[in-house]
């Protein structure tokens, strides 16, 4: 999101991370900015039994854990890597020094982040009508017109069933089975057990 080069002259490092690893966790005081490089990281919050739900799926070249950055308000989720991952992390005062001397940036990241809070109303009201095909065709059509959890060349879904039912509350069987029905209706293509959306 942020230029790389940029945000190394200010100072940033590159972090790797292993696979399931914590890079913060939910209530934990906020100190540095986070962009990812590479791999793949599920921003979470995690129930008393240990369930997962998935906020965000956050992709290469995406910032996240960014609102504490701005109200000095504790982690509201837990980051975790799903796969090896590098990172880069710029302290939180030089970060906000940056946004100060490059305005263009900032408009930019308040561009993002407005884009970010809207997505995650539109998907709450999804959840809220209480209807499992409406709520996963939604989420569906937002990757696919955000360009993101979808192989851009064969449409396939990068997702798991257990991420889907992560991100929207519904039970991974209830996702199995109603994408399951979205496959008959012909509003998904499921073969191999692979799903495909159609272009």
């Amino acid at each position: 999101m942020i230029d790389i080069e940029i945000l190394l002259a200010w100072g940033a490092v590159y972090k790797p991370a292993s696979a399931e690893e914590i890079i913060f966790q939910e209530g934990n005081p906020c100190n540095f900015y986070y962009q990812l490089i590479e791999g793949s990281i599920r921003w979470v919050n995690i129930d008393e039994s240990g369930k997962e739900f998935i906020q965000i799926m956050v992709q290469p070249n995406e910032p996240f854990g960014i609102l504490p950055l701005f109200d000095n308000e504790p982690y509201a989720a837990t980051a975790i890597t799903n796969t090896d991952s590098l990172l880069l992390r710029l302290h939180q005062s030089t970060f906000l020094q940056m946004l100060k001397e490059h305005p263009e940036i900032h408009v930019k990241f308040s561009t993002h982040l407005a884009g970010m809070v809207r997505n995650r109303f539109s998907i709450l009201k999804a959840i809220a009508l209480n209807n499992p095909e409406h709520t996963i065709s939604y989420l569906l059509q937002n990757f696919k017109e955000k360009n993101q959890h979808i192989c851009p060349k064969c449409q396939q879904l990068k997702l798991t069933r257990q991420q889907i039912a992560g991100m929207t509350g519904l039970r991974v069987e209830t996702v199995i089975r109603t994408m399951r029905q979205m496959h008959h209706k012909g509003l998904i293509k499921i073969k191999h057990g692979k799903v495909y959306l159609f272009s």
